[in-house]
């Protein structure tokens, strides 16, 4: 966990730096022991299998998951607002669902359970997953912040991957991405 930890953290400083560059680049954390056929996290938590349907904002989608559709949020980020009535968007809201939609729109992902089911609200709380190009799974939360698109967040207790969260965020912080440095 901690050589996947401090990798992150050299790959975010890579993408810092090659922003300053004008060099665009893609920050993609991986966990390269979790492969799609394997239905099993790193953690050693089952997966499940769901097809997203539609993207709603940068922290929550609309999958279909044995047959019904849910509503799901994603367990450890937040995302800026994009489409609370009554309320205007945040700063980077509507980055942050084009990113969502970017990484899982239309596609299958793999689901994992923390220690809730769902919200007070009544979704789906999980870590999504999605297979990279090179047949690893990326979990989707981690990306979002390592990338600048979502903070990460404390959410007792469901707090399987908040290291990690928490990492990528000062690391995102610090080298100023996404709404870090919009914002």
């Amino acid at each position: 966990m901690q050589a996947r930890s401090i990798a992150l953290a050299l790959i975010v400083v890579a993408a810092g730096l090659l922003a300053a560059c004008d060099i665009e680049t893609t920050v993609e954390p991986t966990l390269t022991s979790a492969r799609p056929e394997a239905a099993e996290s790193d953690s050693g938590k089952p997966l499940e299998q769901a097809e997203v349907v539609r993207v709603v904002d940068g922290d929550t989608i609309i999958v279909l998951l044995d047959g019904r559709e849910e509503r799901l949020r994603y367990i450890g980020i937040d995302a800026p607002e994009s489409v609370t009535p009554d309320r205007p968007v945040e700063c980077f809201g509507n980055d942050a669902s084009a990113e969502n939609a970017r990484l899982v729109d239309g596609e299958v992902v793999y689901l994992e359970r923390d220690v809730e089911e769902r919200d007070q609200f009544g979704r789906l709380l999980r870590y999504v997953y999605v297979t990279g190009p090179d047949g690893d799974l990326v979990m989707v939360n981690l990306q979002l912040v390592a990338q600048g698109y979502a903070e990460a967040g404390f959410y007792p207790p469901n707090e399987l991957h908040s290291g990690e969260m928490f990492e990528a965020e000062r690391n995102a912080q610090n080298s100023a991405l996404g709404l870090w440095g919009a914002c």
